[in-house]
């Protein structure tokens, strides 16, 4: 594995040592702040690209997998 993805799931890991939840939760919220550590990195990559619109592509990929509740599901 690429070591940024290992960092990545270093920190998600991390995030749940916390939470007194079963197994099964304690995985399914280590694996969703996984995904979102992932998406928010592609995320900033996009915005610190440099490119016409990045910011815009890096607001695009947030507001997609709904980071930070970047948009209300109706």
């Amino acid at each position: 594995m690429n070591e940024r993805i290992k960092e990545l799931y270093k920190q998600a890991e991390k995030s749940v040592a916390f939470l007194s939840n079963s197994k099964e939760s304690k995985e399914k919220i280590m694996l969703e702040k996984f995904a979102e550590l992932i998406v928010i990195e592609c995320a900033s990559i996009c915005y610190n690209s440099g490119l016409e619109d990045s910011d815009a592509h890096a607001q695009n990929l947030m507001f997609h997998f709904n980071i930070d509740n970047c948009r209300n599901d109706k």
